[in-house]
């Protein structure tokens, strides 16, 4: 269905019956990236959104109104409009932090968290202006030289080493699927959603008293260090390393996956 969320149509789409679950796609996804968890999460009422810029979903022109801010506000809204008080919360690398966002702004309305490859943010300023300068540079990239070649250069980056052990078969399903957001869309959504243009939560973590689930996968050295450095300040955390995953571990365990994200729920 399209939803129309503070000016912006937003594509979302609903499975099932049961307890609410909903669940973020990451920078270049959409919730086509969840469509193989729906056999397995068939308990639940899943709930999956294209994040503002990909997908289906509008890809409005100024930066601005892609940023952490205003995603959350947009989430808010379309959390009204499907009657949704409480639920399950995940979100894997970008989709990650805004869940994180989500659930600091409004942890009454969150049951369980569940983070992949997620971050707080950055804890310094100087780290921040570095990367928002990265970003705008990676933004100019893809303005300039084009969806397929910023794919091109996406797909290779040291993040996504491990994937490159994926069948053939799935590695063009990754490659399709990125290869269909927009160039104004992605640019943005780096611009406005990047980690350098997000205020740091790492200061807020020990306010939420929700259970919270960090997964990472065992190749991916940086955020399996980050998860464990927010598994100390969160009170209700559980920290789980995927063995033969990396950043992407739905993507590259997905029955693994799947089954820790169970047992956590019915834990």
């Amino acid at each position: 269905m399209m939803l129309t969320i503070r000016g912006v149509s937003y594509h979302v789409e609903t499975y099932g019956e049961g307890t609410p679950l909903v669940l973020l796609h990451g920078f270049t996804g959409s919730a086509e990236n969840w469509h193989p968890f729906l056999a397995m999460f068939s308990q639940y009422k899943v709930i999956l959104i294209d994040l503002i810029g990909h997908g289906q979903t509008n890809s409005p022109s100024e930066f601005e109104r892609c940023s952490m801010e205003e995603s959350v506000k947009d989430l808010h809204a379309i959390f009204a409009e499907l009657h949704l008080k409480n639920f399950i919360l995940a979100g894997y690398s970008m989709g990650g932090r805004l869940a994180l966002t989500y659930a600091v702004l409004h942890p009454e309305r969150i049951t369980k968290l569940i983070l992949e490859s997620a971050s707080p943010g950055l804890k310094t300023e100087a780290e921040r202006m570095n990367r928002r300068e990265n970003d705008r540079k990676l933004s100019q990239f893809i303005k300039e030289q084009g969806m397929e070649s910023f794919i091109d250069f996406w797909e290779n980056i040291s993040l996504f080493a491990s994937q490159k052990a994926l069948p053939e078969a799935v590695q063009k399903k990754q490659r399709s699927q990125r290869l269909e957001n927009d160039e104004t869309g992605l640019a943005n959504s780096l611009l406005g959603m990047g980690t350098g243009s997000q205020k740091s939560l790492w200061d807020s973590l020990d306010t939420l008293k929700i259970p919270v689930l960090l997964l990472c996968g065992e190749r991916d050295e940086k955020f399996c260090l980050i998860a464990k450095e927010m598994k100390d300040l969160l009170p209700l955390s559980t920290f789980i390393k995927i063995i033969g995953a990396g950043h992407a571990v739905h993507v590259e365990q997905p029955q693994i996956f799947g089954r820790i994200v169970n047992e956590f729920i019915n834990s």
